[in-house]
């Protein structure tokens, strides 16, 4: 498939790509920073009660969604490129039969 895009388009998909991981990697390293900080401050300052739990699993949720954008659904990853192909395969088979 890449022999088919220019050369240009390669090298900016491909920062685009790195980019998009980067940016989950960054968000996954807060994510654990902050979380355990919450949980010290849980465990051992604020109240007795496990409260940090609910923004462990609320976040953990937004980071879930952000790594499926990115490694599933993001522009160029091999879901939508397979995708992609099929439907300007199907458009093609549909032009040539006219």
């Amino acid at each position: 498939m890449t022999d088919m895009i220019p050369d240009d388009d390669i090298e900016r998909l491909a920062r685009r790509r790195a980019g998009a991981k980067l940016g989950w990697y960054a968000h996954a390293l807060v994510y654990v920073a902050v979380n355990l900080a919450l949980f010290a401050f849980s465990r051992y300052g604020w109240g007795q009660r496990p409260w940090s739990v609910f923004p462990l699993l609320g976040w953990g949720l937004g980071l879930a969604l952000h790594g499926v954008s990115v490694f599933v659904l993001g522009t160029g990853s091999g879901l939508r490129e397979r995708m992609v192909r099929r439907e300007r395969e199907r458009l093609q088979r549909e032009r040539q039969e006219r």
